[in-house]
């Protein structure tokens, strides 16, 4: 039985991660669920799944969990960082699901890679974050990593065998490769009227036609920056230049995303719009296991569509494209600035239309700084926090 550690058990793709290893108890076992602070969440999955370990950020919410949970069923509650890595890092651990949200699940996600786990990886600020010592630290340690976001796992499984297990270094000229097609839904706002964007609110934003996500990663939906830290995570994984990489809405979320290869073939993975299916798949790569999705009625899905991004309806996501061009630098200002703009905007402290102002004002805050190390990058990730938080206060 494989044991699992699950970072950002009480979010989406924690729960759905639950779900799928509850349908093969005999190859799966929970040994530690990591949340932040969602002290009855985590209670209940407990209660659930009877993880060895519970892990809580938030001291308090960890004191309170400890006292919550019934003896008898020997879960140990712990708090900390160093803790926390050695959760992701201990020997009984075969897999991490990297899921929390945000630049916070960087380190422990690192500490995964660096002690060479099979590493299911939800949490693309990693790479957009530190995409070079990731990638070299996967190397170093043997470790294995899987993308779960759809549409990463998308082109994963288009992908010929030989760069499946050659993550982060993959030749695509050379296996005739032309382009990855990176597919998004366009959000809920790809028809509004731009006049009308400024009033939209964090409600509104968060309620996305096809996926049931969290508010973050709704808002970024939204904006399509999502797409944009996509684009620059599918830069790392697969090794691609930006002239391999192209962004296509495709309203239906049906085609996860697409691989062109030279010949002309253009190769796509489809289904509906269930993260459990791509959790199934990095939880039993080579294998193929149940997920409880169903399978794709193509007399229901009716018309597939597809359109050119508009960079003036989502200026997010040409801001992604060219930090991303401009390098780690950037990629790592440009998530800082976006987190702390999409968090003011859910706090309703800014409108909608400013969380790309308030992204691009810190942007232009670029010099030169050496980002040789993880202190390196989390330093300036820290000080553009506060270049965002300036910005705030003007909006």
């Amino acid at each position: 039985m494989q044991q699992v550690t699950i970072l950002g058990a009480t979010g989406s793709i924690g729960k759905n991660t639950l779900d799928v290893i509850a349908r093969h108890p005999e190859e799966y076992g929970v040994f530690a669920l990591v949340a932040h602070r969602n002290v009855d969440a985590m209670h209940a999955l407990c209660l659930s799944h009877q993880p060895q370990y519970a892990h809580m950020v938030d001291e308090r919410a960890a004191t309170l969990l400890q006292q919550q949970l019934p003896s008898e069923l020997n879960i140990q509650v712990t708090t900390g960082i160093d803790t926390l890595k050695g959760l992701v890092s201990a020997a009984e651990v075969d897999i991490v699901m990297a899921a929390i949200v945000g630049a916070a699940g960087l380190l422990p996600t690192l500490a995964a890679v660096e002690a060479g786990k099979r590493v299911l990886l939800a949490n693309k600020e990693s790479l957009v974050m530190s995409g070079q010592l990731f990638i070299e630290a996967m190397q170093q340690s043997g470790a294995i990593v899987l993308p779960v976001d759809s549409e990463h796992n998308a082109i994963f499984q288009c992908l010929p065998e030989a760069l499946q297990s050659n993550i982060g270094r993959c030749d695509l000229n050379h296996a005739g490769i032309a382009n990855i097609l990176l597919t998004g839904s366009g959000g809920p706002f790809l028809n509004t009227p731009l006049t009308d964007l400024a009033a939209v609110s964090p409600m509104q934003a968060c309620r996305h036609p096809n996926w049931s996500m969290g508010p973050k990663i709704s808002v970024d939906s939204a904006t399509m920056m999502n797409k944009g830290l996509e684009y620059i995570e599918a830069k790392w994984l697969f090794n691609a230049s930006s002239d391999k990489l192209k962004v296509v809405i495709h309203p239906q979320s049906v085609i996860h995303s697409m691989v062109q290869y030279q010949d002309g073939s253009v190769v796509a993975q489809m289904g509906n719009p269930d993260m459990r299916t791509p959790i199934a798949h990095c939880l039993s790569y080579p294998k193929r296991i149940a997920s409880g999705v169903e399978p794709l009625d193509f007399f229901k899905v009716g018309q597939l569509s597809f359109v050119e991004p508009d960079f003036q309806r989502f200026p997010c996501l040409g801001l992604a494209i060219e930090a991303c061009h401009q390098g780690q630098e950037a990629t790592t200002i440009l998530n800082a600035a976006n987190e702390v703009a999409v968090q003011a905007f859910l706090d309703g402290k800014i409108r909608f239309t400013d969380i790309s102002r308030v992204t691009e004002g810190c942007l232009t805050k670029i010099t030169s700084h050496s980002l040789n190390r993880i202190e390196d990058i989390l330093a300036l990730d820290d000080q553009s926090r506060h270049y965002a938080l300036e910005y705030i206060t003007k909006c």
